[in-house]
């Protein structure tokens, strides 16, 4: 066995590890919330929505970005992308899998979900939310499934795959939209009550998680084509454009009708410095592609992750602040779940690419495990 093999088990090994840590913190957390309350964590009855709700929102971001690949693939016929696109749909099934573990830990009893389905109502947000997100999850899990199975048999996909992949092309840009609803229908929340927020979730999809796929391709090493990274950092540089031209918008809304007389966290001005930071890195230093890419994830991430949320609470109706800090055992919970999906992004990713090296996953797993 070369050195070179061994350091990668080891690494693999080491990653695992990690991972399988912060899902046991994060489920003994959970375990405590579930027994004592959400009076665990730093939400009250003025702030309702935290962490678990803002990181749900950015996952949703994540796994809508997929669409990036698939448009260019299977509409453009771009041969660049046809051998990452399969990763960009396991990105998408991870990202949902974490995106409803979230709404589970937010729901306080986990049996509160069966609600939308016992009491379904089509006036709801939550409902079209819930149909959204599973018929997306469900579309990915088949067009991946199948494309893998193909590339294992070494035969192109069945041509019946073609329209599915094409439907998830609206679809994901529909998760985005509909999760977007959920805020700006709220008339008395003047940070979320705003048309544009829509098209600026999905800008700011479509640059994170363009983004983020090409930091794990990087760190894991499977080789990307020249174009397609080419064409993607085009696409991250784009979207990164629209996303701080939407902000400069908000910020001149909000600033000039004096509708919010409460100063923006810092998180935001930190998150919005960093957006434009990295924009300009995208466009006058491609060359520095990754680190970019990390600067652009991160910045999105404060964004929509922490500062959306607790911003469009305070002040209240009524001209209350009320301060929100996550608690420890919030935070674990949070960091428990994103490492599951990056579990199941790892098992998916490792299973890909060792069928596309040996042929089939039985090899790989012999050697390295």
């Amino acid at each position: 066995m070369s050195s070179e093999h061994s350091a990668s088990r080891l690494y693999y090994r080491a990653w695992i590890g990690a991972l399988s840590v912060l899902i046991a913190a994060g489920l003994a957390s959970y375990l405590r919330q579930l027994d004592y309350g959400l009076g665990l964590t730093g939400m009250s009855r003025d702030v309702s929505w935290g962490l678990y709700i803002g990181q749900f929102t950015f996952a949703v971001g994540i796994a809508a970005s997929a669409v990036m690949l698939v448009l260019p693939c299977y509409l453009h016929n771009a041969k660049a992308f046809s051998k990452i696109v399969l990763y960009g749909e396991f990105i998408a099934i991870s990202a949902v899998a974490s995106c409803m573990l979230f709404i589970f830990a937010d729901m306080g009893q986990p049996g509160r979900v069966l609600n939308m389905i016992f009491y379904a109502s089509p006036r709801s947000i939550m409902f079209w939310d819930m149909i959204s997100l599973s018929g997306y999850l469900a579309i990915n899990a088949v067009c991946a499934a199948v494309t893998l199975r193909a590339e294992r048999n070494e035969l192109p996909p069945p041509a019946w795959l073609r329209p599915i992949v094409l439907l998830s092309i609206p679809w994901a840009v529909s998760i985005h939209t509909v999760t977007a609803f959920l805020y700006c229908g709220l008339a008395a929340r003047p940070f979320w009550f705003t048309a544009i927020l829509a098209p600026r979730f999905l800008a700011s999809a479509f640059a994170s998680g363009p983004a983020l796929l090409l930091l794990i391709l990087r760190a894991a090493g499977i080789h990307i084509e020249p174009g397609a990274r080419g064409k993607l950092a085009t696409v991250i540089t784009y979207a990164m454009a629209l996303n701080v031209f939407f902000v400069l918008l908000e910020l001149f809304t909000h600033f000039y009708s004096g509708i919010g007389h409460h100063p923006l966290p810092p998180v935001f001005w930190i998150s919005a410095v960093l957006s434009t930071a990295a924009f300009f890195l995208l466009l006058f230093f491609r060359r520095h592609l990754i680190p970019a890419c990390a600067l652009t994830f991160f910045a999105l991430w404060l964004d929509k992750g922490l500062t959306m949320v607790t911003a469009g609470f305070n002040p209240s109706p009524l001209g209350v602040v009320t301060a929100y800090t996550p608690t420890a055992p919030e935070i674990a919970i949070a960091a428990g779940i994103w490492s599951a999906g990056a579990l199941l992004a790892t098992v998916l990713f490792r299973r890909a690419t060792a069928v596309r090296a040996y042929g089939s996953t039985e090899v790989v797993e012999e050697v390295l495990i």
